[in-house]
This record gives structure tokens, sequence and C-alpha cells, in this order.
């Protein structure tokens, strides 16, 4: 049997585990959330009153597509979601697994893995944590009818079982290595059963489940819900009860802000601690700042142009390919990060384990692309459209994706829609191509893979290209049970060359993590997935 307490992310594939995207708890007391929107102003100290400056303010480019860690699978809401709900295990600043809810856990065969919750945890709304309340947490997210949009992650996991009343034992459908890892995602946020009870309520009257999470969030994380109100702002107190030591910061308000320079204008003025992220083209200014750092580091992100494999002429691989070739991305990469990030040859990212540097990649050559194209019967001067998200970077990488394909004589209309929208059109195949990113937030290939690639996920999910192979999906899946981190990365390797030949993404970059604080701030630091951790952050105003 192997016990874990906290082990590199590279070194869990040879242990038999893994490590995207991070703790007891009675409601800490409410304030006025609006005076803390407006905290950078710098009102007085009242009688007892808390100080708005005390609360960290965070300028963010969108809404939270939930509150609910179960109903959403973006950054934004991952990075928010990660300090109210705790998970039973997560991802130090070394990138170790650690253990979270769980305070200790073990494989006891290859497809069984024991977890031991810690005693005395309450949720923000009062409801005991126990393995009874981790069981209902992971058939919730596994009920089809729920719908979650984090099902994919958790998908081999066949039973959740009670042992006693503070132990379970979860049982995969196969040996999967990167199980703690898959556990660490902001996906596998542990809610309150009240919470549970509420979502099914709303969606037995006709609302979504995750809903009840816009105004009833609660789970056990160092920071509680205090106010929301959509496309303003997000607030959260401090937990002052919180089992490992409560965040250094009196709260923290998440500003919406979906202008770039919006956000950097509010940075200067005061308005706000910390932007994420920073635009590539907005560095400069960043740098030119009194008071602002930049702060920049490698992720596991790709970026990509997709394509709908179900509608013509991308259901054919050739056309695919030639279009790949077609896209200059040394100068996307210039003109969109400026500078920044690195070029992409395939789907996973230098710094996640799988990651190949033996890839058949595509080199750039419209030439040969464009007689690829009339091989494969594509005429000179046809329509389509590209479904992008209203960020600047991605609207930035449409206008260069569109201007490329141009020289090729395909004519692209971009259709640009705030990111829940624009989410809910890609999984439901109302696209022809479509510019997206997809984080591997466990730092494991199978997440990076097995979520975009295998034809289970069509959809929501995560396979927006509706991409169906079965070689893929047998290499996906033997990934997923192999034991070795040899056998690992050889069958990852193969699953890469196969997609570079079947395309159904182009792929573009790797971005940096870039994001801008001011130096009041000490702290503050993102993962590689993007997401970051907030407990440590201190305020110095």
């Amino acid at each position: 049997m192997k016990k874990y307490a906290g082990l590199l992310v590279g070194t869990l594939i040879l242990a038999g585990c893994a490590g995207e995207p991070e703790n007891t708890n009675d409601p800490a007391e409410n304030t006025d959330a609006e005076n803390n929107v407006e905290a950078a102003e710098g009102n007085e100290e009242g009688d007892g009153e808390r100080v708005e400056d005390d609360y960290l303010q965070i300028g963010v480019q969108t809404d939270p597509v939930a509150l609910d860690p179960h109903g959403a699978n973006e950054n934004v809401a991952n990075a928010i979601n990660s300090s109210v709900y705790d998970r039973l295990v997560y991802v130090d600043e070394d990138l170790e697994i650690a253990p979270g809810l769980a305070e200790e856990f073990e494989q006891l065969d290859e497809t069984t893995w024991e977890f031991k919750i810690r005693e005395g945890i309450t949720f923000h709304d009062g409801e005991e944590l126990n393995a009874e309340v981790v069981q209902m947490n992971f058939e919730r997210i596994l009920d089809e009818d729920i719908g979650s949009p984090v099902a994919f992650i958790f998908d081999m996991i066949e039973e959740v079982e009670v042992i006693d009343d503070y132990t379970v034992q979860m049982t995969t459908d196969v040996p999967f290595a990167p199980l703690p890892s898959h556990l660490a995602h902001p996906g596998g946020g542990i809610v309150s059963p009240a919470l549970i009870e509420a979502s099914y309520e709303e969606m037995e009257e006709g609302g979504s489940p995750f809903n009840a999470a816009n105004t009833q969030a609660a789970g056990t994380g160092y920071f509680q819900l205090e106010d929301y109100n959509s496309g303003e702002y997000v607030t959260f107190s401090r937990n002052e009860d919180y089992w490992n030591g409560e965040a250094n910061v009196e709260g923290v308000t998440f500003r919406i802000i979906p202008e770039p320079l919006t956000r950097i204008g509010e940075l200067e003025t005061g308005g706000i601690d910390i932007s994420v992220p920073v635009v590539p083209s907005d560095i400069g200014r960043v740098e030119q700042a009194d008071g602002v750092n930049l702060n920049e580091q490698p992720s596991s992100m790709l970026a990509y142009l997709g394509f709908n494999t179900d509608v013509e002429p991308f259901n054919d691989p050739e056309v695919r390919r030639a279009i790949h070739m077609a896209l200059n991305k040394d100068d996307i990469i210039e003109g969109v990060l400026n500078g920044t990030g690195i070029k992409a040859d395939g789907p996973i990212a230098p710094e996640v384990f799988g990651a190949s540097e033996n890839l058949d990649a595509l080199e750039y050559d419209p030439e040969e692309a464009e007689q690829m194209l009339r091989d494969a019967g594509v005429e000179e001067g046809f329509e389509v459209s590209l479904l992008t998200s209203e960020s600047q970077d991605s609207i930035d990488a449409a206008e260069l994706i569109q201007a490329q394909l141009s020289v090729l004589g395909i004519d692209v209309s971009i259709e640009s829609y705030e990111i829940g929208t624009y989410l809910e059109m890609a999984g439901d195949g109302d696209t022809e191509m479509f510019y997206g990113t997809w984080g591997t937030v466990t730092m494991d290939a199978d997440y990076g893979l097995y979520g975009p690639f295998h034809s289970s996920n069509a959809g929501p999910p995560g396979n927006r290209s509706f991409i169906e192979n079965d070689e893929l999906d047998s290499l996906l899946e033997a990934g997923r049970e192999a034991q070795t981190e040899e056998e690992r990365l050889e069958i990852y390797e193969e699953a890469q060359n196969l997609l570079i030949e079947e395309s159904p993404y182009a792929f573009l970059y790797y971005p940096s993590s870039i994001s801008a604080v001011t130096d009041d701030v000490e702290g503050f630091w993102q993962y590689p997935s993007g997401y970051y951790y907030l407990k440590d952050v201190e305020l110095n105003r």
C-alpha cells in the first residue's frame, strides 16, 4: 500500500498518482459589500466596522460562470471557487499534492483509494463535514441529471463508499494513476449538503442547479460569500474559523472589468490591487506605471484554433491540416502576446507531464496549404465563421487568423460573445471554427488530452471539435490505465502525433500567465493553470 502526504507532481506518476485551475468553518461576520467594492477610495475607519482598505481588490475580465465549483470549468470561476471550497487534496506552490480536507490518503490496490477526512470541520452555513457529505458531492457531480461540466474529470470514479464517519473509499472503473491530481482540480470542491439540496430544488423548479450558489454558496474555504452583483462584483469575507489558519486579508472583492485598459487604469489610480490577466499589448504600460509590478510565469495553457469536425469542409482532416499549416504562429505570438509565450507544436505545454519533444509538427507552409485545399476540393473564396469570446486577446488572435486565412481566399467572419455564451455555443456545436484555450489544470496529460479529444466528452464537457477517432480513444484510455511513467509517456507521445495528423485543433501557442500587482500586495502567486492562491496574500497600506 502507498501512503501520500506531499509528493511532487512528476513523482506522483511513478507512485501511481499525479497532480488545473488549488479548509473548519463558522460564518464570519458580514460587512457592507458595496463599500468593499469601493475599497480603493480609502474610507476612514468607523466605530468597530471593517475598513474597506482591508479588502483585497482584484480586477477580472468576466463574471464567473458559476459560484458553484461543480457548475463551471473556466479560469475566473476556478480562481474564485478555489478560495471558497476546499478539496480533498490540493496542489501547493511547489506543485506538490498536499492534504486538504483529507488529512491522509492511500492507494489500497490498482483501483481503490482510501481517504481519511478531517474531523471537526463545518461549512460556512454551519453544516458539518463528514464522509457522507463527501460521498454526496461526488454523486452529485456524476449525476447526469445535474449535467456538471466537470463530470468528465471524475467519470472514472465508479463508487464512493462510506467506511465510517470520516473514511471514504473511491473505486475507479479502471486503474487510474492521476486520480489525486484530478481531485485537486477546483471542480472537486466540496460543497455544503444544504447547497446540494437547494440545487436539486432549483432544478425541480426549472432552473439551473448551479444558480442556488449565487446566494447560498457554502464551502469550507478561507473565504465565504458576502455579496454577488452579477456583472459588477463578487465579495467574500474572511472565514475567521478556517481550520488551516485564517487568510491575512479581511476579505476580497473580485471586480468584473472587461476592458483591459480600464483594469490597468484602475491599478494606476488605486482602484484595484491586482489585475488578472494583463493583455500582452499592455505590458509596456504596466512596466512604466509607478507602484505596479508585472507577474509573468509559464503556464499549462494551450491556445488553439478549433474546427467543428461535424460540419463541411472541416469533416475532412486534410482541410484541417491545410489551415493548420497556413497559420504563421510566430506572427500570431508577436501580435497577440507581444512576444511572450511559446509556439505550440502539439496540445500539451512543456510544463505538463506527458509533453514530448518528439512530435511530427506541421510547419508553416502557406503554398503547400493552398495546394492541399485544392486537392481536397475546397474552392477558393469560401466563407466561414470564427467564434470567440469577447476578451481582447481572443479578439486579437481571431483578427490575425482572419488576415492570414484571407491569403488562401478564405473569408472569415468573426463572431464574439461573452464567455458564458461562447462556451454554450461551442459546446452545442454552434460553430464552424472557434478560437479558444484549454488549461491542463492537473499538470497531467490525461486532463489535457482526454477532456478535449475523447469522443465520450463531445460537447460541453470539453470535446468541442466533436472529433471521434477510435484509435485516439484507445490511446487515451490506455494512458489512463498505464501504471508506469514510461508507459504513459510512450502512449501520450503517440496520441499527440495522431492529434497533429487529425488536427481537430490548430495548436497555436502556450501563453504565459501574466498579472499586474501593486506594491501594496505581498504573497500573490499563480498556478501554471492560471488560477491563483490568495490565503497568504498581505496588504500593506
